[in-house]
């Protein structure tokens, strides 16, 4: 190793991305350019885009074209990415959702929303129960079922709320606040209902359930109220590339990870929470422009295409036909029935009342979770689970048509 040795020269070689890498980039192309375009079309023709992104994703599933599975164009070993990425594209539209929602209205409406979450949350978990005698089921699938028509997604409500301009109107604000208390409410009766099946810690197991939910909402609120302020504050002033909207993002994923991780409820509501809290910061608008652009053109139509590549109708035989559409009617009826009722109890018109319960049909990626926990863990068998599967899309595609025409038809001003 002498003074006068010759350096070795190195060669560098440009090392090209795996074969899977090229794949995902292709297939995340096909995904955004589709849901765009189907988007688009679904405006043309006076309907929400969410509803065209939606139906691109059951054309592009198995239930017709299957494209995961076609080599050329990634292959299975794909889904599990797309799938992660369209949770994340969930996470960042209820954390959106989050900041464009005023506390102050909330708090109008949240003794409503509370009713209207909790009748919704019965009212479906007795019609599953209703189900039991009439298709010869075991009543603890059939309660299961009814757990899962209790789940409601406020992502699809949300984002057909925004595109209409009635976010916060009164049902536009009932909606997203009931929702988010429906999810806690299905969520932890999920969980109640898993540890009695299951026999998983009897009495003391439900509690202890009950109180990670209670701990976790008190230390969110006290972490926002009292840290939130001061470093979204700091971060603007410091010297950080896009700081501000680094520093959102993190809040609302660790918000999420937290309400799944130590409260058991879905990653959603942790998200939606973080966004709320932020709107008592004097730099909401500022966060909410810059992850709007983000959110909207890369990950919410990801997550809407994915809604549709988790079906595959073709799975079901028909001998689950019947059962089938009497679950379909019940998802809508139990929703819009116990909700509406919820509204009117709170001198709402009926057809401020109407809205709310179309609001809450969809059931979107919570019923997802709630089936596929019911799944992995023997509470359905798996041509329940493909019904249930069935009657999520099929109510996340309702929703927002149905959503439209109720605001429509009431004479409210909407964006078309």
């Amino acid at each position: 190793m002498g003074i006068g040795r010759k350096k070795r020269k190195v060669k560098h070689q440009y090392v090209s991305p795996s074969l899977p890498a090229i794949e995902f980039y292709l297939m995340l192309a096909l995904i955004i350019a589709a849901a765009k375009g189907a988007g688009w079309l679904s405006s043309r023709a006076g309907q929400p885009a969410v509803f065209g992104e939606l139906l691109v994703g059951v054309l592009l599933g198995p239930t017709v074209l299957d494209v995961m599975s076609n080599a050329s164009l990634g292959g299975p070993h794909l889904q599990d990415t797309i799938f992660l990425l369209g949770s994340l594209g969930a996470v960042m539209l209820l954390f959106l959702a989050g900041l464009e929602t005023d506390l102050s209205d909330l708090r109008r409406v949240g003794g409503a929303a509370t009713t209207v979450a909790t009748l919704g949350v019965l009212v479906p978990i007795l019609g599953g129960a209703a189900l039991a005698p009439l298709f010869k089921l075991d009543l603890s699938s059939a309660i299961f079922l009814g757990i899962v028509l209790a789940a409601t997604s406020v992502s699809i409500s949300a984002r057909t709320l925004v595109e209409l301009g009635v976010l916060r109107s009164l049902a536009g604000l009932t909606i997203l606040a009931a929702a988010v208390v429906d999810d806690v409410e299905a969520l932890v009766v999920l969980s109640l209902f898993a540890a009695l099946a299951t026999g998983a810690g009897g009495a003391a197991g439900v509690a202890l359930v009950i109180v990670k939910v209670i701990v976790y909402f008190a230390l969110a609120v006290v972490v926002g109220r009292f840290a939130f302020a001061r470093l979204t504050s700091w971060v603007a002033r410091a010297n950080i590339s896009e700081g501000l909207a680094a520093a959102a993002i993190t809040l609302a994923l660790v918000y999420a990870w937290g309400a799944e991780e130590f409260a058991g409820i879905a990653a959603i509501t942790g998200a939606y929470v973080a966004g709320v809290l932020l709107t008592r910061t004097e730099l909401r608008r500022t966060i909410e422009e810059k992850m709007h652009t983000l959110t909207y053109s890369i990950l919410v139509p990801i997550f809407f295409v994915s809604i549709g590549l988790a079906v595959n109708a073709r799975a079901l035989n028909g001998s689950y036909l019947g059962f089938l559409i009497v679950v379909l009617v019940l998802a809508v009826v139990t929703k819009v029935a116990g909700c509406g009722i919820g509204g009117l109890i709170y001198r709402f018109k009926p057809r401020e009342a109407l809205q709310v319960g179309v609001g809450m049909i969809s059931r979107g990626e919570v019923g997802l979770i709630v089936a596929a926990f019911g799944l992995g863990n023997g509470l359905i068998n798996q041509e329940l689970f493909s019904v249930t599967v069935i009657m999520v899309l099929f109510t996340t595609i309702v929703t927002p048509l149905l959503l439209r025409a109720s605001f429509v038809e009431a004479g409210e001003k909407v964006n078309v």
